[in-house]
């Protein structure tokens, strides 16, 4: 664990000592700096002092021309620092003191500072060029692989010496072309990617698109057929091939060898292309599906086929053009020159007129009902108030996402009519026992449900009476209240019932939840119209 763990820091330590040698492309002296990378770049094996650098700097007229001695010193010890120059030891003639310290430090360029410099001055002077493919390299490389298949599958194999300048040439050959590809397809890209073209621009897209790509995916899916086909008759072979080449010749990786067998620090070495089976299956993946995931010819295919989308797009927008719908295109570089000209007071004034945006507003969402902020109160001091998520991401409290289903509520439905339905049951059971037990409450036992009905007959009656003095035989009012025409009725249950006022009269009601006596009262229940034909009324007195 403790091994793994130290080789893993190992590793992120290599890879940022050599990201760092990228430095100096971003540092603000990037202009002098490349100009002094250029000078070592411009020879071989290049062994120089300050006062060679100065000179040279001067010849080629670079922006570090001007650099005097200190300041180039302290450029070239920054390049040290990161890693793309070395300081090399040499013997220094000098006829005084001034020019031995300048002298005395020599510096050469680093394998990673080389390869830096030459991918940076590809990418100053070409990158925004459209690379021609080499589309002649894929036949040689199609020929290269049918002769090498036949020569190794004949008795006696293939030459060491022939096998290894046919898989070197063959590699060169596939590489370049490769690389070609994925230039060219980078800056169509880039191309594509723009939606104002003119029609100048679109018409030579268009013939760039139509003939010359046409002609590289269909030379591609020519040939791609056959190059895959001489591989699988190679593939068998090619481990031996490669240990016969080895060992006729082993290059710099006998040299690592040897070094290691004299316990000498391990040298590492980059083969050439070819020379290793990996090698081999990047050449193979490229034109056959090795891994389910497609092939590069696929990837070229489908690349081709967004590009003319993308093309069709853009003959889409021309035509909308030319039928009125005109492109802003115009009206927003000559926005972007009034905002590159607009002082910061009116630049604000035109991205208003121009956008509608407005300062900041401040919008509030009411606290809590318990929370009493007097108006007064700054934001800065105020209570926090909870912001819902919606509204905080997206600006809105509407609900994302599907809708829900509706919820099924049959099942309750009709739990509630069952449960409404024995109700009714019940009170028309109710008004029943009322009806029949009418005139003879002496002798029945109400329910429940009875009593309960009668009581709330009794007390809409009571509440709906029109109570009066009476009068004596003298014509003269006497104490009490008599009440007239008191009654109440239940048109659903078809049932009415009349109370009136009997001095001396004792109505009694047994139940099962109590018994219930009615001083002075007469209750008289009878069937309202609807009821059955010649039931008759029942009176109680």
């Amino acid at each position: 664990m403790g091994a793994s763990t130290s080789g893993a820091g190992q590793a992120a330590d290599e890879e940022a000592r050599r990201l760092n040698a990228y430095t100096y492309l971003s540092a603000p002296e990037r202009l002098e700096h490349v100009s002094i990378m250029r000078i070592f770049c411009g020879t071989l094996l290049a062994d120089l002092a300050v006062p060679d650098i100065m000179a040279k700097l001067r010849q080629t007229g670079a922006s570090a021309a001007g650099l005097d001695a200190d300041t180039l010193t302290v450029r070239l010890e920054q390049l040290v620092q990161w890693g793309n120059l070395l300081r090399s030891s040499h013997t220094v003639n000098a006829s005084s003191i001034s020019e031995y310290q300048r002298s005395r430090s020599r510096y050469q360029l680093s394998k990673l500072g080389e390869r830096i410099q030459r991918d940076a001055d590809g990418v100053l002077t070409e990158a925004d060029a459209a690379r021609e493919v080499s589309n002649e390299l894929l036949a040689l490389v199609e020929r290269g692989l049918q002769e090498l298949a036949d020569l190794v599958t004949a008795p006696g194999g293939v030459e060491p010496q022939d096998g290894l300048e046919r898989i070197s040439t063959l590699f060169v050959q596939f590489t370049e072309f490769a690389d070609s590809i994925r230039d060219f397809y980078a800056y169509l890209g880039q191309v594509l990617s723009r939606y104002d073209l003119d029609s100048a621009e679109y018409q030579g897209f268009k013939e760039l698109l139509l003939d010359y790509v046409e002609a590289i995916t269909e030379d591609v899916a020519f040939r791609a057929p056959r190059i895959s086909a001489a591989l699988d008759a190679l593939w068998s072979h090619i481990p031996a091939v490669l240990d016969r080449l080895d060992s006729h010749a082993q290059g710099l990786n006998g040299l690592s060898a040897q070094a290691q067998g004299e316990s000498r620090p391990e040298v590492r070495i980059q083969r050439s292309r070819g020379r290793e089976f990996a090698d081999w299956e990047g050449l193979r993946g490229w034109f056959s599906n090795t891994d389910g995931q497609g092939s590069q010819v696929d990837q070229l295919r489908d690349a081709t086929l967004r590009a003319l989308q993308s093309l069709l797009a853009n003959a889409k927008r021309m035509l909308r053009s030319a039928t009125g719908e005109m492109s802003r295109r115009k009206d927003l570089l000559r926005l972007a020159r009034w905002f590159d000209e607009a002082a910061p007071r009116d630049a604000h004034d035109i991205a208003v007129a121009a956008f509608g945006l407005y300062g900041a507003r401040h919008l509030g969402i009411p606290p809590a009902t318990d929370e009493v902020v007097p108006a007064y109160t700054s934001w800065w001091n105020g209570p926090v108030v909870e912001v819902p998520v919606a509204l905080r991401e997206r600006g809105s409290r509407a609900q994302r996402g599907r809708a829900s289903a509706v919820e099924d509520h049959s099942a309750q439905k009709q739990l509630l009519k069952e449960a409404a339905r024995q109700r009714a049951a019940v009170r028309a059971a109710a008004a029943d026992e009322l009806h029949s037990a009418s005139g003879r409450f002496a002798e029945v036992r109400l329910t429940s449900a009875a009593l309960g009905l009668l009581l709330e007959l009794l007390a809409t009656a009571l509440g709906n009476a029109q109570l009066s003095k009476p009068t004596g035989t003298d014509g003269e009012r006497t104490a009490g209240f008599d009440l007239d025409s008191a009654s109440s009725e239940d048109a659903e249950l078809r049932i009415r019932l009349t109370v009136r006022r009997t001095t001396g009269t004792r109505t009694a009601l047994s139940s099962a939840d109590g018994d219930l006596l009615l001083d002075d009262l007469e209750l008289d229940i009878v069937r309202t119209s609807g009821a059955v034909a010649g039931e008759a009324e029942a009176s109680v007195s």
